[in-house]
């Protein structure tokens, strides 16, 4: 409720209507300002003004009481119902920012709905995998452990997996997640060779090399012989095998490769393929289970190269 003013004297509580009027008084004066300025100016004037504000709401066929008239006077002159804008500050963003939410609102929901998708890829893809496989880290290695020590035929074997297993158990104490996944996946690789049969013979089918001779890289005047050998399972299936290179100390995946063997033994077999075109005794090598490297029945080096 407003109070409104008469002269000198104090009017009880004026009713809504009464202060709407005033407004309107006020806003009629604002859009005519040449009548304020004028009519307010020199003494006399409230009078001046209020009789005109008289002629102009009766033309219009409107009564409106000199109380009224004097309380739109008043606000005018005290600026009551001038509006002030607010101060920028962090609220007035907040609401500018929901009030034109029509407008930013449904890009950020789309994008909003987006990374939800890609977060929800990457947790289904890389966080859960990666917890997945640190809560089973402690029984990997265990079981590791255990799959070598039941079928390694080779104390040394064992005390290598167990060295490991230890060194594992240390990375998981200090959290290091990374490194015990590194040693687990070798002691499992380990496994699958100390499982692995295979019988290894030189390759004496039509049209492929038996043997080759090669330059050293640091030695351009010497001579390294290797025959060309391969794997061969119980089923008498070809296996591949991770093999070294010697002369570049890269390892790869190969059916075939080369073995070192000193000269003798390499024109041996080679007189043994120059005679009917089979080598009689083409089996070089055993890999039996449980051990990691095959046994030779030839001298060798056990020097191997993947590519000539």
């Amino acid at each position: 409720m407003v109070e409104a003013k008469q002269g000198n004297s104090q009017v009880s509580k004026t009713p809504l209507e009464e202060v709407m009027v005033a407004m309107d008084v006020v806003d009629t004066l604002r859009h005519d300002q040449s009548i304020a300025e004028r009519e307010l100016d020199g003494e006399g004037r409230r009078e001046r003004l209020l009789e005109r504000l008289r002629e102009m709401y009766s033309a219009q066929g409107i009564d409106v009481p000199d109380h009224v008239l004097y309380e739109g006077i008043d606000a005018l002159e005290q600026e009551r119902f001038k509006y002030e804008a607010v101060a920028p500050s962090w609220q007035t963003k907040l609401a500018h920012a929901w009030v034109s939410r029509g407008r930013w609102g449904k890009p950020l929901s789309f994008l909003a709905v987006i990374a939800s998708v890609f977060y929800g890829v990457y947790f289904l893809t890389d966080v859960m995998p990666e917890r997945s496989m640190r809560a089973e880290l402690p029984q990997k290695v265990t079981r590791s452990l255990n799959a070598i020590i039941s079928i390694a035929k080779n104390p040394d074997i064992v005390s290598q997996a167990q060295a490991s297993a230890a060194n594992a158990e240390q990375a998981l104490v200090n959290d290091d997640f990374s490194k015990a996944n590194a040693i687990v996946e070798n002691m499992q690789n380990v496994y699958i060779q100390l499982q692995q049969e295979y019988s290894i013979r030189v390759i004496s089918q039509p049209g492929e090399n038996s043997g080759v001779f090669r330059n050293p890289p640091n030695n351009p005047d010497g001579r390294n012989y290797y025959l060309i050998v391969e794997a061969i399972d119980k089923s008498n299936n070809v296996v591949e095998l991770t093999i070294l290179n010697q002369e570049n100390n890269k390892a790869a995946r190969k059916k075939s490769w080369g073995l070192r063997v000193n000269e003798e033994t390499f024109y041996k077999v080679a007189a043994d393929k120059r005679d009917d075109g089979i080598i009689q005794g083409n089996k070089v090598g055993e890999k039996a289970a449980g051990y990691l490297k095959p046994v030779f029945s030839i001298p060798t080096t056990g020097a191997t190269i993947t590519e000539w």
